[in-house]
Order: C-alpha cells, then sequence, then structure tokens
C-alpha cells in the first residue's frame, strides 16, 4: 500500500506543478499498480517484490521502447520514453553499482564452486534471488557470463 499513497501524492504534485511528463509516468504506474491488484485471485493487495516486480517491468518497456525509437531515427519519440522511465525508476529501491554486483556474484561463484558456464543457470538464480529489485536481470547476466567464461 505505500506504493499506492507515494503514487497519488506525486501525482498530486505533479498536478500542481503541471509537469505533463511526469503526470503521465505516475498515471502509467497507477493504471498497472491497480490491474495488478484487480487481476490477482483472492489477495488485493500487493508485496513489496510485486510492486518491485511491476515497476521494473515498466522501466524496461519504455527503455525499450525508446531504443526502437532511436533505431528509426525517431529522438523525438525516444526522449519522453526516457524521461518516463526516469521517473517511474525514482520508485524503485537504490540500485547496486556494477562493482558491488560482481562482488555478489563472485562470492556466489564461490560458494556454489561453479566452474564454467554449465554452471550459469545455478549461479543466476542466486544471485537473481538475492539481487531482486536491486539491480538490473541483464547486467547481472553479463557480468556471471564473463565471470565464468573466464
Amino acid at each position: 500500500m505505500s506504493l499506492l499513497h507515494n503514487l497519488t501524492d506525486e501525482l498530486k504534485a505533479a498536478m500542481r506543478a503541471k509537469d505533463v511528463l511526469k503526470l503521465e509516468a505516475l498515471r502509467a504506474i497507477k493504471s498497472a499498480v491497480l490491474l495488478a491488484k484487480t487481476s490477482g485471485v483472492g489477495d488485493a493487495e500487493l508485496s513489496e517484490e510485486d510492486e518491485i516486480k511491476l515497476l521494473q517491468k515498466l522501466v524496461k518497456q519504455r527503455k525499450d521502447s525508446a531504443g526502437i525509437y532511436r533505431e528509426q531515427n525517431r529522438e523525438d519519440l525516444a526522449a519522453p520514453e526516457d524521461a518516463q522511465a526516469e521517473v517511474i525508476a525514482q520508485f524503485l529501491p537504490e540500485q547496486l553499482s556494477e562493482e558491488a554486483i560482481e562482488k555478489i556474484v563472485d562470492d556466489i561463484i564461490t560458494k556454489t564452486d561453479a566452474q564454467g558456464m554449465k554452471d550459469m543457470g545455478k549461479v543466476m538464480g542466486m544471485a537473481s534471488k538475492e539481487m531482486a529489485g536491486k539491480a538490473d536481470g541483464k547486467t547481472i547476466s553479463n557480468i556471471v557470463r564473463q565471470k565464468l567464461s573466464s
């Protein structure tokens, strides 16, 4: 419920400031949260983990859209998508740096005694669970692949 409460306050502030871009991003978050709450069977409340996954999905969608627009030389459409991704990312927990991710991956590789690329699934599973919401899955995957292939 904390996300929805914070969201309402931010929506009011964006309306007062007449910040159209921020308002659009916040409305997208609210829409996704309400949709997730009503589509779930039984439990009407979203857990904090579900909220983080939802926000990460929204950020990824915006970044993917911006990338597609850039490939088509449509910077006028890519810029608002990037701005919305930044607004949505403000609601996510602080992201880990690449150095911190590498340290965690090294620890996991040591714990699991991973020997090569054949153990990537095992390492990725543990790393994704440990860094859920704190790091992008693609970044984790790239670092794990780099560590296991060397």
